[in-house]
């Protein structure tokens, strides 16, 4: 009993000395880019200021914010790398700038890269890349640089990007490559319906991606997915100007990662040259795209509604004139409505070898000058369902 006794007041002694001991969670720190020699005035280039705020953050043991106050910052190419703080949020108030002379950072392949950062996030904010000379230089046949990529997270776990915008980017605005557990909520990505290769967000080799919430008007895709993309979930998107929502293009070479579990989902398409779009080239490659949804889809004047193009070749130069060895399946189009720009509103111009399968339309109403359009079929099986117009060829 009195060893019993014994015990018991050794516990409560343990118990009382962990309560009273003081809380040692460091707390959180915040970097502001002003304090470390930043200035918001559109001139002065402030790209060690801002690397600088990630040192110090990555220097941290606690979480850490780094703030950008009101003001335009002057930027240079810059690649922020993954530390042992994964706890790092960026809160612009603030619009960043990149260089006015395009062939300041034309040549990098990113004007802001992430590269092996865990949990990152970016709230807020406006990047103006300036890219509207560099578009001019290329639709002139001029020798020009291909353009910095906007954003760029590379490797990357757990990334949460807020609020941005993104303005007249020189080449695509957001890349996602390698990445896993990706948020991009509320963006907002803009530049003329004319620029060339200014795609809005482009996602590869990434799984557990979110995009939601977004408004992209460009001059290419609004969202492009790539290679190895794997459970992609793209929601509450407005597109247009643009060339639509697009898997692809796939085999660009042989050896090359498939693309599956895609859903699209209550997406406006407005003005775009396509809609829901799967693209190939027509050349061997042992890609694949499959278990991908298309629904609740709204279609307001769209060029070409609802494809996959197998013989994918923009310019018709240098075409492969192959067979893709892209295999297209279990692909579901549903609750899909509004107006083509064309007589043609549903295409599936799939490869010989690899027909598509497993496709299925179910209450598709597309109209074209108030009348109902035309469906092309090549290679494509599957079934439909429910009301769908134009009638369906698949086999």
């Amino acid at each position: 009993m009195v060893q019993y006794m014994g015990s018991i007041s050794l516990l409560l002694a343990a118990l009382l000395f962990i309560v009273l001991q003081p809380y040692s969670a460091t707390a959180a720190v915040t970097y502001n880019v002003v304090n470390l020699g930043a200035r918001g005035d559109g001139n002065t280039d402030n790209t060690k200021a801002f690397l600088d705020a990630w040192a110090a953050a990555c220097g941290s043991a606690s979480p850490a914010t780094i703030y950008v106050p009101p003001g335009r910052y002057l930027l240079r190419n810059a690649v922020f790398r993954g530390c042992n703080n994964h706890a790092i949020t960026f809160i612009i108030h603030a619009t960043l700038l990149a260089p006015s002379d395009y062939r300041v950072i034309g040549n990098a392949p990113n004007w802001l890269g992430f590269q092996d950062v865990t949990g990152v996030s970016i709230i807020g904010g406006v990047l103006d890349a300036q890219g509207i000379d560099l578009w001019a230089c290329k639709m002139s046949g001029k020798n020009c640089p291909s353009g910095a990529t906007t954003l760029r997270f590379t490797e990357s776990n757990n990334i949460l990007v807020r609020g941005l915008i993104s303005l007249n980017s020189q080449m695509f605005h957001i890349v996602i490559n390698g990445c896993h557990n990706v948020k991009l909520q509320g963006l907002r990505v803009s530049a003329s319906g004319h620029s060339p290769n200014t795609d809005g967000i482009h996602v590869q080799l990434s799984s557990g991606v979110m995009i939601s919430d977004t408004k992209i008007k460009t001059g290419d895709d609004c969202v492009s997915i790539g290679p190895g993309a794997t459970n992609l979930w793209i929601e509450n998107v407005d597109c247009g100007p643009g060339h639509g929502i697009s898997i692809g293009s796939l085999a660009k070479g042989l050896e090359e990662e498939g693309v599956q579990n895609v859903t699209v989902k209550s997406v406006t398409f407005i003005g775009t040259q396509n809609g829901v779009r799967i693209k190939s080239w027509a050349r061997p490659s042992n890609g694949f795209v499959k278990h991908v949804v298309f629904q609740h889809i709204a279609m307001v004047n769209v060029q070409n509604p609802i494809v996959v193009d197998q013989n994918y070749c923009p310019r018709q130069e240098n075409c492969p004139g192959k067979a893709s060895g892209v295999k297209v399946s279990d692909v579901r189009y549903e609750d899909i409505h509004g107006t083509s720009a064309s007589e043609i509103a549903v295409k599936f111009d799939c490869s010989p070898t690899n027909p598509c399968n497993g496709i299925k339309l179910k209450d598709v109403k597309l109209t074209y000058k108030n009348k109902s359009p035309k469906s092309l079929c090549a290679n494509a099986e599957g079934m439909a369902s429910g009301f769908v117009m134009p009638a369906s060829c698949l086999l």
